[in-house]
């Protein structure tokens, strides 16, 4: 039975690019459930990540970093970030202590739908700074008044982290919990599969590779003894895209395969046998259907 002031709510992490918002939610779960990169622009859905505790179950989304569109599937990407504040009962909004006091108008724009929700401003990579200019960049940010708290962290080092928890339980409704208190996520493995593989992509390619990338899993078999096997293709929008991506005698679609398996082994707690496939599907990045089909249909307008 749980006390009477048990807590449950949604609680987005929207913000731009690069400002840690995958690697926050990483850290308050304690387990990597979205992926990081150093390039901007990693996380293309939201992500469900639920943190249980003896006082509340916080259901976290991690959303897309806001910027404007120049894709379909940049549309889609903010239909998610959309979606994921109308099921919010509490905003995180995050920046980080570069960006001064600036609310890029790609991020006020989308608050716009936010409709009286409480808004919590995080402010990441506060170790960075010397512990006398941390008072001035929350009070530069405060002279907006838009926020209803104002939270320094850093992600990467998990500092100040228990203070956000118990800031953000206060605003989520009293409640019984939502989800089982043994899960951590409500998306199935397969996800999880596609974006580690996506993950390495973004960390071994530069320029346009990562980004005109998709990955599909098409075979997915667990086996009472062996490996699970997993068969995954690995989407372009170009023949030469493909050429680069399978590499001189396969070697760079094997490297892929191979920092993969590490990840998915670790990610399961199981060992796997992964075969990766390149294909070539022009502009899928402008196709309905294939954002569909590849899980990125959000109608924004639902």
């Amino acid at each position: 039975m749980h006390k009477e002031n048990f807590k449950t709510g949604y609680v987005a992490i929207v913000g731009e690019p690069n400002v840690g918002k995958s690697t926050l939610m990483n850290a308050l779960l304690e387990q990597k459930l979205s992926i990081v990169t150093r390039k901007p622009q990693t996380t293309r859905q939201r992500v469900l990540g639920i943190l249980n505790r003896q006082d509340a179950q916080i259901i976290f989304l991690d959303t897309p970093g806001l910027i404007k569109p120049k894709y379909l599937l940049h549309e889609k990407m903010i239909g998610h970030a959309e979606s994921a504040l109308a099921d919010a009962d509490a905003i995180l909004i995050m920046t980080e202590v570069s960006r001064k006091n600036e609310i890029p108008p790609e991020v006020e724009k989308i608050l716009q739908k936010a409709s009286g929700k409480p808004l919590l401003l995080v402010i990441n990579k506060m170790d960075t700074l010397h512990r006398s200019e941390i008072l001035p960049v929350i009070e530069a940010f405060a002279s907006k008044e838009m926020f209803k708290e104002i939270i320094p962290v850093s992600a990467l080092k998990r500092e100040n982290l228990d203070d956000l928890l118990s800031t953000v339980i206060r605003y989520l409704p009293v409640h019984e919990p939502f989800y089982p208190q043994d899960i951590v996520s409500e998306q199935p493995e397969r996800f999880f599969v596609c974006e580690l593989i996506r993950e390495k992509i973004f960390d071994e390619y530069r320029d346009e590779i990562p980004y005109s990338t998709a990955v599909e899993c098409v075979e997915y078999k667990e086996r009472s003894k062996g490996k699970t096997y997993i068969g995954a293709d690995i989407i372009v929008e170009r023949q030469s895209q493909k050429g680069i991506l399978i590499g001189s005698k396969g070697e760079a679609l094997k490297k892929i395969g191979q920092l993969s398996r590490v990840e998915i082994e670790q990610f399961l707690d199981r060992q796997v046998f992964l075969e990766l496939r390149v294909k070539v599907r022009e502009k899928w990045r402008e196709n309905e259907s294939m954002l569909k089909r590849f899980g990125y249909g959000v109608d924004r307008n639902a």
